[in-house]
């Protein structure tokens, strides 16, 4: 763990904000304490080497604001909210430094945020995002409060100093109010103000897709992540306060709170940042991994301490099949835990949410419906899976957001071929086909903060389950895998980059196959006819150009491929009835007889 610097400074010029109205006075010497801190801090934050941070820089366009957004169908707040707008595009993030304190009494919070970035273009007017119903109290560069003016959930800052080009700079933003309160979460995000089974405070944050703006000012832009952050909680004394990264100190304060600094040591999504604050009980052990000893630190309830023990044994097989297949566990700098939340569970980064009432399947079901999905404990593995694929290889737009959910969706495939077998991986994730709606496209509306269907998930996972056989090299296939997580480790990525270098890696275009399941509704129907030994066979509903390949019985008990078009094409059979005739099931297609019928998919 790398030097720190103690808290006691900024808690005390912390307090005055939870207790007094901001004055101009009073923030400009808050923020002088604060900056000076922020350039104390500065030596001990993590680094990227130079070509990351220019990988980090070609990921985001640096400097270049967003294509035009659709402001058809979406109102001026997406668009602010989703586009890397003029007010964003020249500055790029390169640490916060978060300080709030949570009152459970009133619902409130209060605090702020030095934002310290790069200048990487012109500057003109600064963007920083903070949802209504929070306010703003004051902001503050060098010293010098800061002329502001709000447009929905965007404040747009004017800066008289001078911002050359590669320049660093810090903006201290303070804050208060009653966040939003989530009604529904993980899904319908914001706060949440629980209470354990024992009537005490239960805290708990998730704020994917809305946006951690909900609860703290930052460039809420999916595709901007700073290289390090502190997060500094300050809640009751009868509370505990776990966040991301690495507990660097704890001070108790004079008004019977207590702050939990955390710091984590990599580059962070805004909405895996968390609060989850209650009466835990702390267990520690650790795991020989890839990258060597890595710590696991599990906070349950209290009084689910025993329970936890239990359950929680299921982390390691997990990590050492999802280092198999994916690669090293990316955060060893900081960490992996898992705490008991008042929610279903939610990806955090390093501080896995867990709340799925110690029992295995997806709260005692299994989505599969085979039998298979109750041999472990969903939450564990599909939040888990996202430490690879959401929080270290991240979809730079929303829309793009099957790069997390489709391979989060197919780990569970993995694990239960892992624990089971293959033939148990496959059957599970084909089991999940009934859940496919196909309602409307996987890929979303981009630069709008927009997410497509839930598909995105069981046909996102069938999806990737079918390119393995079209690979059908099962060594190629998690080359592949591992290659995604080291080519794009802690970056954002574009789904077109990402369908490209599978293309690439699996030495074939796949280009049409990503095109038919992530932008349409449509199956890929292959239409046959048999008389006598020869079969004429075609693709339908698919997009101009789809030519995957496909696993059929030519002979007996024999799967050979075929390579069908939009035109119909002849082979030759050797079977001792048609009826015999098969198409592999583990690809996501439906086969029509057409002197039959439509067969499952």
């Amino acid at each position: 763990m790398r030097k720190t610097v103690p808290l006691v400074a900024a808690a005390l010029a912390a307090t005055a904000l939870f207790t007094t109205p901001i004055t101009p006075l009073a923030a400009q010497q808050a923020a002088k304490q604060a900056e000076k801190q922020a350039e104390k801090q500065a030596p001990a934050r993590a680094t990227k080497p130079a070509a990351k941070r220019a990988a980090k820089d070609a990921a985001k366009g640096a400097a270049k604001p967003a294509a035009k957004p659709d402001t058809t169908r979406f109102p001026r707040a997406d668009t602010l909210r989703g586009s890397n707008t003029a007010e964003r595009a020249w500055w790029d993030v390169t640490f916060y430094d978060l300080h709030v304190k949570v009152n459970p009494a009133d619902s409130s919070i209060s605090g702020w945020n030095g934002i310290t970035y790069r200048v990487v273009g012109t500057a003109r007017e600064m963007q920083i995002d903070l949802q209504v119903p929070l306010e703003v109290d004051s902001m503050v560069q060098d010293g010098q409060a800061l002329r502001y003016r709000r447009d929905g959930n965007a404040f747009f800052a004017t800066l008289p100093a001078p911002q050359p080009v590669g320049q660093s700079k810090t903006v201290t933003v303070y804050y208060h109010g009653r966040p939003r309160v989530a009604t529904r979460a993980p899904w319908d995000g914001g706060f949440v103000w629980a209470h354990d089974s024992a009537g005490h405070s239960w805290i708990a944050t998730a704020c994917e897709g809305l946006g951690a703006s909900v609860w703290w000012p930052n460039k809420d832009l999916q595709r901007e992540e700073p290289d390090s952050q502190r997060v500094a909680i300050t809640v009751p004394d009868s509370l505990i306060n776990v966040s991301n990264g690495r507990l660097r100190s704890t001070t108790r304060n004079p008004d019977s709170t207590t702050t939990y600094e955390w710091f984590v040591q990599n580059p962070i999504n805004n909405y895996d940042v968390a609060v989850n604050a209650a009466r835990y009980e702390h267990i520690s052990d650790s795991y020989q991994g890839e990258e060597g000893p890595l710590t696991l630190d599990y906070w349950p309830l209290a009084y689910n301490l025993a329970r936890a023990q239990t359950q929680f044994a299921q982390v390691k097989p997990m990590l050492a099949c999802f280092e198999h297949w994916f690669g090293p566990y990316p955060w060893y700098r900081d960490g992996y835990k898992l705490v008991e939340a008042p929610h279903l569970g939610m990806e955090h980064q390093s501080a896995v949410a867990y709340g799925n009432h110690y029992e295995n399947g997806y709260l005692g079901r299994d989505l599969s419906g085979t039998g298979w999905g109750l041999k472990w404990d969903f939450i564990i593995v599909h939040e888990s899976a996202h430490e690879w694929f959401g929080n270290s290889v991240t979809a730079e737009d929303p829309a793009d957001m099957w790069i997390h959910e489709s391979f989060a969706n197919y780990s569970e495939n993995l694990y239960t071929e892992c624990q089971n077998g293959k033939a148990a991986g496959a059957a599970y994730v084909m089991g999940t086909r009934k859940l496919i709606r196909n309602d409307k496209p996987i890929v979303g509306h981009f630069n709008v903060n927009d997410e497509g269907s839930g598909d995105m998930y069981y046909k996102g996972g069938n999806m990737l389950h079918t390119i393995r056989q079209v690979v059908n090299d099962d060594e190629k296939w998690r080359g592949i895998l591992r290659g995604i997580s080291k080519t794009f480790r802690h970056q954002v990525v574009s789904g077109k980059r990402l369908e490209s270098y599978i293309s690439q890696q699996a030495g074939m275009d796949l280009s049409k196959v990503f095109e038919e399941y992530l932008t349409t509704t449509l199956v890929p129907t292959l239409e046959y006819r048999i008389r006598g030994t020869t079969l004429s066979y075609r693709w339908s509903h698919v997009v101009p150009g789809f030519a995957m390949p496909v696993k059929v019985t030519l002979a007996d008990s024999t799967m050979s491929f075929i390579h069908p078009t939009e035109k119909w094409q002849t082979a030759k059979l050797d079977l001792k009835s048609p009826s015999s005739f098969r198409v592999d099931e583990n690809f996501y297609v439906i086969s029509h007889d057409m002197d039959g019928a439509a067969t499952s998919r």
